[in-house]
């Protein structure tokens, strides 16, 4: 019989990429929010040692945030190779295995932008690409956790969800917001306007300079998530699907975080520990709404009627992308 603990222990690691993955972002944003980017002045080395090695009385100050970040970088680098690897033996959909490869090619960039961001002392062209970059591969990884569940592999493809185009608007919307936000903080633009609600006590601020322009339209786009998060809640709220209600709320719940850390940025004089925050959650809404997105395509489990057929996942490789069928009893 084929061996279904290998697939949940496929999807399981998958996870765990993805959750390495936040945390690695949140690792980041720590580092940006405390302006501890040069902080470790050489690369790969630190301080002309092994990173792996680094006494751990020399991480002080600044160094314990850019060190931390580059050693969890190396760990979900590591299970990249790993998840790749695994993909290329055990999973028979070659779609997925290349998501696989795609998700190694990602994080080998990513590595050397940081790198880059260090040798040549923290341009903003690079800082950003480092950063959108490390969202597209939390998205690869959210997908390829999406993709190898059991739930996703049982079910067979059906009528689409009504929201699933919000779904996938949002997503972009979202994308788009962490790019705003990626160029706003590398351009030091976060107390361009110093006040909220109000943008130097107005509904629109004259956009006298760069910082406030990106800064107010930092705001704008996330308005429009807002909107954009109501409207697909309502869709599914009408919809009466309980599974889509259910990630429709958790997204209105991330937006409203999202949107108070944002206000508290601002109001605590951008307090590293809430902008921390605020950048972690920001990943995490794209992550909840990529994995909504994709799960809104595709029927939600399988009915199990008995004496129906349903695929099963493969103990190994093969090379056709089906799956072997099993009689429900």
């Amino acid at each position: 019989m084929p061996d279904r603990s290998a697939g949940r222990g496929l999807h399981r690691f998958a996870v765990a990429l993805a959750v390495a993955t936040l945390g690695l972002i949140a690792a980041g944003g720590l580092v940006t929010s405390t302006e501890s980017g040069l902080s470790v002045p050489d690369w790969p080395t630190t301080y002309g040692q092994n990173p792996f090695t680094f006494p751990l009385s020399k991480w002080v100050g600044g160094i314990r945030f850019e060190h931390t970040h580059r050693l969890i970088a190396s760990a979900v680098g590591l299970m990249t190779v790993v998840l790749a690897v695994w993909l290329a033996w055990r999973e028979p959909r070659a779609w997925v295995r290349r998501l696989g490869w795609l998700a190694l090619a990602a994080v080998v960039a990513q590595g050397i932008l940081g790198g880059l961001t260090v040798k040549f002392l923290l341009p903003t062209a690079i800082s950003v690409a480092h950063a959108c970059l490390a969202q597209s591969f939390f998205c690869l990884a959210v997908t390829l956790a999406v993709v190898t569940s059991p739930r996703w592999i049982e079910s067979a493809p059906g009528v689409s969800d009504p929201a699933s185009r919000a779904a996938a608007g949002l997503v972009g919307l979202v994308f788009l917001q962490l790019l705003v936000g990626a160029v706003m903080r590398h351009t030091k633009a976060g107390l361009a306007i110093p006040d909220f609600p109000l943008a130097f006590g107005a509904v629109v601020p004259p956009i006298a300079s760069f910082p406030v322009g990106i800064h107010f339209a930092h705001r704008v786009i996330a308005l429009l998530v807002a909107a954009a998060t109501i409207f697909g809640f309502v869709r599914a709220w009408r919809a009466g699907r309980p599974a889509s209600k259910r990630i429709w709320a958790v997204l209105v719940g991330l937006v409203v975080l999202q949107i108070a850390l944002g206000a508290a940025t601002v109001l605590s004089k951008k307090d590293f520990r809430i902008a921390t925050a605020h950048v972690a959650t920001g990943a995490l809404l794209l992550g909840t709404s990529l994995a909504g997105a994709l799960v809104a395509r595709r029927r939600k489990t399988a009915r199990r009627v008995e004496g129906r057929i349903f695929p099963m996942p493969l103990a190994g490789r093969r090379s056709s992308s089906s799956y072997p069928l099993r009689r429900v009893k």
